[in-house]
């Protein structure tokens, strides 16, 4: 079931499955959200809980104990229930029972809010660990836009443009898809520019640290442009299906990075998954400014 939020800006529709937005429109009916395709990638703006990216063999270990998960976790699998809705806020939330804890042995609140403030969408994310042990998990969000997101232009018209006097590092990725050690910079075009070409996929997604607080996804033929801004997100990737031909890109926050490379992860000393205490909050969020 899909559920609506709007404003005099914009109009965000978002499905109860994985609280997943379908749907990011401005008052004159204009998408930028990808649609999903069956050939490609189904999605539209998966929210990632609680694992981002891959496991070595989907197998990870918890005080000794092996446990089995896919890609991004599940949440982006089940369905969400709501918890709170205004006509420009709504509140999804997911809670752990049976299924999930088979993967994830911990008790756990999951929310994620979208709210609307003029042409911004913020989303926020508030984990709750309702358990009596410590949690450990990443989240993240996956949306992907439609570019070009003006007719007559091209995918190479577009940049996505940091802010200045970045100097991103690059995660080493191995070819499928986990950490290596091969760590490198990251040149951007004038010290602030990613000319987009669909062949810088070829190898997957590009993912990186150090990159700042804001991205804009723009080009000097159109006036719209999209900007996402993510002060607590660590990892940004940037991706769309490798080795095609497509009319979309996704831009990435992360908490944190997949497996390495040939490693199960022990849950308990993965770096940079968040750690929280039993009986606590945490909260993260990022935004997405749309300018048409």
């Amino acid at each position: 079931m899909e559920y609506v939020i709007e404003n005099s800006k914009l109009k965000v529709s978002i499905s109860t499955k994985g609280a997943q937005m379908k749907s990011i429109r401005n008052q004159a009916g204009k998408e930028f959200l990808w649609q999903g395709s069956k050939n490609t990638w189904e999605e539209s703006a998966p929210n990632l809980f609680p694992y981002v990216g891959r496991l070595t063999k989907e197998t990870y270990m918890f005080h000794g104990k092996e446990y089995h998960m896919g890609i991004h976790g599940f949440a982006m699998l089940k369905e969400f229930t709501i918890l709170e809705q205004k006509e420009d806020c709504i509140t999804f939330t997911l809670e752990d029972d049976e299924e999930t804890r088979i993967q994830y042995p911990f008790s756990f609140q999951f929310c994620v809010t979208y709210r609307l403030q003029e042409n911004e969408i913020i989303i926020t994310y508030e984990v709750h660990n309702k358990g009596k042990k410590t949690m450990y998990f990443g989240l993240g969000g996956h949306p992907g836009f439609n570019v070009p997101m003006k007719d007559n232009l091209n995918f190479e018209d577009y940049v996505i443009e940091f802010e200045d006097q970045t100097e991103p590092i690059q995660i080493g990725m191995s070819e499928d898809c986990f950490v290596t050690e091969n760590n490198r910079k990251f040149l951007l075009e004038e010290g602030k520019y990613l000319h987009l070409k669909h062949d810088l996929f070829d190898n997957d997604a590009i993912i990186l640290k150090d990159m700042g607080k804001k991205v804009t996804l723009r080009s000097e033929k159109g006036k719209e442009e999209i900007t996402m801004l993510f002060s607590n997100m660590k990892y940004l990737g940037i991706w769309h299906w490798p080795k095609t031909i497509v009319d979309y890109i996704c831009i990435e926050p992360w908490t944190s990075l997949p497996s390495r490379k040939g490693i199960v992860e022990e849950l308990t000393t993965q770096k940079d998954l968040i750690k929280l205490e039993a009986k606590r909050k945490y909260i993260n969020r990022f935004s997405i400014r749309i300018c048409s």
